[in-house]
């Protein structure tokens, strides 16, 4: 059962006093289970998703992450827990290191590089969480994955398995596009695409055009031979914005930063942000905070068009 908007703060809170219990008792496993079941329940609201302070849920983040960790440790077979724990390292990653990594000066390249080092690590442990709980629920997925045959992997999955797909294979082209060079992570790449289009294919609007907003970024800026082209990013941000009613700065950024760069296309460009910055945080509470963070990454880049055109008139 579902706690109402106002009822969710209160029990993420004794959630997680209660986590710091766990970390010093030794309490049996329907204990364990109990708190899990707060936290990962959480996550399914606006706690964190909804908030309009960054900087708050950066600092408090972290601890929740860690909560997470030392119950999962606990009981390593929690399925939800194991969801919940890879979604917070992978939004973590994301939005508190990867985002403002983007947003360094060009003299600051060993702290980018380093950041980015930092949010590939982060990414990775959150899609090893999202496929730990995965083998519960699928035994045998792993191995199959394992040995590159996702095919049969996937065919051990159901369509009540997407959230785990499709939080193992963001994170996992997270952790590609931290760093886009690790030959692992390159050969990687078609499980992850293969894992979303599975997603796909099983409810087209999921999470509102969460899965076409990976796909413009990806299909943007990856190569020929990896599945890249500029006409399936461009599809993918018609669909992204049409299931989001155009309601996240999200894809307009994705567009511009992938596309309209490589095609030096300085108006697009700032046609694209200007219709991120233009997006009301306040009216979609569940995508306030990504909208938030989008949006500063949207003012930061105009203001430095120049870094990315060799004629701010390009494309017109």
């Amino acid at each position: 059962m579902r706690t109402g908007n106002a009822a969710r703060p209160l029990c993420l809170t004794i959630a997680l006093l209660f986590g710091v219990v766990l970390a010093s008792c030794s309490l049996n496993t329907f204990a364990v289970r109990a708190v899990a079941g707060f936290l990962a329940g959480s996550g399914q609201g606006t706690v964190f998703t909804g908030e309009e302070d960054p900087e708050l849920l950066r600092d408090a983040l972290p601890f929740a992450m860690k909560t997470y960790e030392s119950l999962l440790e606990a009981d390593p077979r929690n399925a939800p827990l194991a969801l919940a724990t890879g979604r917070a390292f992978a939004s973590y990653a994301f939005a508190f290191v990867q985002a403002p990594s983007d947003l360094l000066p060009p003299g600051q390249v060993e702290e980018q590089r380093a950041m980015r080092q930092r949010a590939k690590k982060l990414f990775l442990r959150a899609r090893d969480y999202v496929l730990q709980g995965l083998e519960v629920r699928r035994p045998g997925f792993s191995a199959a994955l394992n040995k590159d045959v996702v095919q049969a992997a996937l065919r051990l999955t159901r369509k009540e398995d997407s959230d785990y797909l499709y939080w193992a294979a963001a994170a996992w082209l997270g952790a590609f596009g931290a760093d886009p060079f690790d030959f692992v992570q390159i050969v990687a790449v078609p499980r992850a695409v293969a894992m979303l289009k599975q997603v796909d294919a099983w409810d087209d609007a999921y999470g509102a055009g969460a899965v076409p907003e990976i796909f413009i970024s990806f299909y943007g800026g990856a190569p020929a031979d990896l599945g890249g082209g500029e006409q399936k990013a461009r599809e993918s941000f018609a669909r992204a914005v049409a299931l989001s009613k155009g309601m996240r700065a999200g894809p307009y950024i994705a567009l511009a930063t992938s596309v309209c760069v490589k095609n030096q296309n300085a108006a697009e460009f700032r046609a694209l942000l200007g219709t991120a910055l233009a997006i009301d945080v306040n009216a979609d509470i569940p995508d306030r905070l990504a909208n938030i963070i989008n949006q500063r990454k949207a003012r930061w880049l105009l203001d430095h068009v120049d870094d990315y055109f060799l004629s701010d008139e390009g494309g017109v």
